[in-house]
């Protein structure tokens, strides 16, 4: 099991939800993490209170869907902490855009900016880095079960769209890393429903129990902590009573209160 404290991480999208606790989780366990968000004083409030841990994180204002962000923020995590050895690529917006009904694609440009472009330009700083660097790696995106099935949710087409092209661009980088033949290994994590702020409006309606984002968590450190020969190449991780059968009486709940709405 490699040895992570002192080691530097770079999560995007920490304000809150999963990526607030993969930070908490990360610093937990020794290691020095640059925590990227656009709500950098919630940032801030978290660094304060991990004060004692035994890895520390320094806040960065970054707008991940901006390439020039993107760039400062890597500069600035390596020139503050050193090297970067994890990136957690965790930001992303889930937003309900039923195309029919409403004809607005804004929100399908926002996911596409954040769930898939976005990404990439974290990962290609990521692995530049590292090649550069010759860093045993770890590069963990944040995925989601919409990335491997077409949920029968009204309005999240679009979404599971974004999250398909990252299950493509994952395994794409995975074949130029080995291409490369770069000491990095490339995780697809694809959860289920967690709490978080994305999945509130789904919390009345839902018949699905979700899991505490601490349970990604876990399962990030669970990645890190294995061996570098060792490439998780996916995990997925759901509540045990998310089934189909609970999927689909979602469905009809969702789709009654919309057009109650």
């Amino acid at each position: 099991m490699p040895a992570v404290e002192g080691k530097v991480a770079l999560v995007t999208g920490v304000s809150s939800g999963i990526g607030a606790a993969i930070v908490k989780e990360l610093v937990g366990q020794g290691m020095l993490v640059a925590g990227l968000a656009r709500r950098v004083d919630r940032v801030e409030e978290l660094a304060k209170s991990l004060t004692g841990k035994k890895g520390k994180l320094l806040p960065v204002k970054c707008d991940v869907t901006s390439q020039d962000d993107v760039k400062k923020a890597f500069a600035t995590a390596e020139k503050t902490l050193g090297p970067i050895t994890v990136l957690v690529n965790n930001a992303g917006v889930l937003r309900m855009a039923p195309l029919i009904q409403e004809g607005s694609i804004d929100g399908v440009q926002l996911m596409m900016a954040t769930n898939v472009l976005a990404l990439a330009t974290c990962a290609r700083e990521a692995l530049q880095s590292m090649v550069k660097n010759k860093t045993e790696g770890t590069i963990i995106i944040i995925n989601s079960v919409a990335g491997h099935q077409n949920l029968t949710l009204p309005g999240i087409g679009a979404y599971s769209a974004t999250k398909h092209a990252v299950t493509a661009l994952t395994e794409g980088l995975r074949n130029e890393v080995s291409a490369l033949k770069a000491n990095v290994r490339v995780t697809s994590l694809s959860p289920g429903g967690v709490e978080s702020e994305m999945t509130e409006p789904f919390k009345k309606v839902s018949e699905l129990t979700m899991l505490p984002a601490s349970d990604i968590a876990d399962c990030v450190t669970f990645i890190v902590k294995s061996p570098q020969r060792m490439n998780i190449s996916e995990l997925t991780v759901e509540h045990q009573t998310e089934t189909l059968l609970a999927m689909a009486v979602s469905t009809v709940k969702m789709m009654a209160a919309h057009q109650q709405a």
